[in-house]
């Protein structure tokens, strides 16, 4: 420890029940005090550290232990000359009256602990009808400390513009408290790191200024520390896709003459080289499966969530394959004509192998297949073309970005004091706002599955795909928060 070494200390108070501790667990990162639904759960005021540098300087939080009585709280800070003295004599207050006796030893904590004073409020509750906001609003002022009033239990996930009205209208109501110096939402249950940047930034005007420099190094190293989170999400989001790009099955199917191969996966030759088909899908989408579990779980222990139920995609779509199968230059040539209609005149049987109806329905067939699945279709251009394969489309591959996306937003947005991750659906918001940004990035994409399926090209393929998805979450970032995306200078 450098002997210069410098500690800022927060102090995290409010009403009893609150949802300070659990908060204190979200911004701290490990389970700290106890959690249950009931007043006067924390007994003691504990600190936790939240940020350190490499000289020993501290960022503490304090959880204390919530206020109860607070009108009467009031009342005797107000007959006491000397409220400190009297926190000290009136130790019968820990046996008698112990709720009584905690919210002396929070108002204590904070007055004689704290640079800056974050005090907890219900979002979900009027201020107009919360009896205990006034006379803790009046201690408050009694501490001599700047307040920043934060916005806990806000609900689920809503648009930017709702959840700034709702910021405003707490606002407004502290107008008459001059303590108050500013009031911000940090959801113990659903702040993600964007939510943490707009708290450090706005704490920095409230610090000592013979504090200030020593903050600001705290806060780079929180920045240093989200870099690396959100880059080590981005690689594992990008091995997941990258792997599913240059994924494939073989189909075990005999190959019939002429259009056997095509006419068996569109539904038109015998059921059970069908069912092969299907069976390569299935298996293809069993590995994807493993994957996406595996990468949520690498993204739940970067941010040092618990790993929970994460959905697993169980859908096997047929239009999120394409079919390869080894296809020779007449047969090419011959489903050409026949997609091109210039195979009208040709026999029937001949193409089907014995089975009759007219050309023109058999390209209607074909093409109505093609239609109603919406599949991709390609030639096997690999060393092995007796080898039928199927593999993900380019177009499967770009819903696998978008869930990409959804699901790392959900994690990013996952308060640890919630337990257990368990992955929900994403506000329709936000998967608008993502659809939109991958949607000006196909063209990028396609390439990188182009480079992904050359194995001279997979490390190239899976780093540009790093920083596509990088670049990209921060714009979905910055449309679902504007103009709070990068700290000051």
């Amino acid at each position: 420890m450098n002997d210069t070494a410098q500690k800022i200390q927060f102090a995290l108070i409010s009403h009893t029940n609150a949802g300070k501790t659990t908060l204190a667990r979200t911004l701290v990162g490990i389970d700290v005090g106890e959690v249950r639904d009931a007043p006067h759960v924390t007994s003691l005021s504990e600190s936790h550290t939240l940020l350190s540098t490499p000289d020993g300087d501290t960022l503490q939080l304090w959880d204390t232990p919530g206020f109860g009585d607070s009108v009467r709280l009031l009342k005797r800070l107000g007959i006491s000359g000397n409220p400190i003295g009297w926190f000290l004599r009136e130790v019968i207050d820990r046996y008698r009256d112990r709720p009584f006796w905690l919210s002396q030893q929070a108002m204590r904590t904070a007055r004689e602990e704290a640079d800056v004073v974050l005090y907890l409020v219900n979002s979900s509750e009027n201020p107009k009808d919360t009896g205990y906001l006034a006379p803790e609003m009046k201690i408050l002022q009694w501490l001599e400390k700047p307040v920043v009033v934060l916005l806990n239990q806000m609900g689920p996930a809503r648009p930017f513009a709702e959840e700034q009205a709702e910021q405003l209208r707490w606002a407004k109501h502290l107008e008459d408290y001059p303590v108050v110096r500013k009031v911000i939402a940090l959801d113990a249950f659903a702040r993600c790191w964007v939510h943490e940047r707009v708290f450090y930034e706005t704490v920095s005007d409230l610090i000592p200024v013979d504090k200030k420099d020593v903050f600001a190094r705290l806060v780079k190293i929180w920045e240093q520390n989200h870099e690396a989170r959100l880059h080590g999400a981005m690689q594992l989001l990008s091995e997941q896709l990258i792997e599913a790009a240059r994924d494939s099955e073989p189909v075990d199917t005999t190959v019939s003459p002429i259009l056997g191969p095509v006419l068996n996966v569109i539904g038109m030759g015998k059921q059970r080289e069908s069912k092969r088909v299907n069976e390569a899908m299935s298996t293809l989408m069993t590995r994807l499966n493993d994957r996406i579990l595996r990468t949520t779980t690498g993204l739940l222990a970067l941010h040092r969530l618990d790993p929970g139920a994460a959905t697993e995609i169980n859908e096997r779509v047929n239009k999120g394959f394409v079919v390869q199968a080894p296809v020779d230059t007449k047969q090419a040539g011959l489903l050409g004509a026949l997609l091109s209609g210039a195979a009208t005149g040709v026999s029937a049987d001949l193409m089907a192998g014995g089975m009759t109806f007219g050309a023109g329905a058999l390209i209607g067939a074909i093409a109505g297949a093609l239609t109603f699945t919406g599949a991709t279709w390609a030639f096997n251009a690999s060393t092995d073309r007796n080898e039928p394969k199927v593999r993900f489309s380019d177009e499967f591959l770009r819903t696998l970005v978008v869930t990409s996306v959804l699901r790392y937003l959900a994690v990013a947005h996952f308060g640890r004091g919630r337990g257990n991750f368990v992955e929900s659906e994403a506000p329709a918001f936000w998967q608008n706002e993502v659809e939109a940004v991958v949607a000006t990035n196909e063209s990028v994409l396609a390439g990188i599955w182009q480079d992904a399926r050359a194995d001279a090209k997979r490390d190239k393929a899976q780093d540009a795909l790093t920083e596509t998805l990088k670049r990209m979450t921060l714009e979905v970032f910055d449309k679902l928060y504007p103009n709070q995306m990068r700290m000051r200078s």
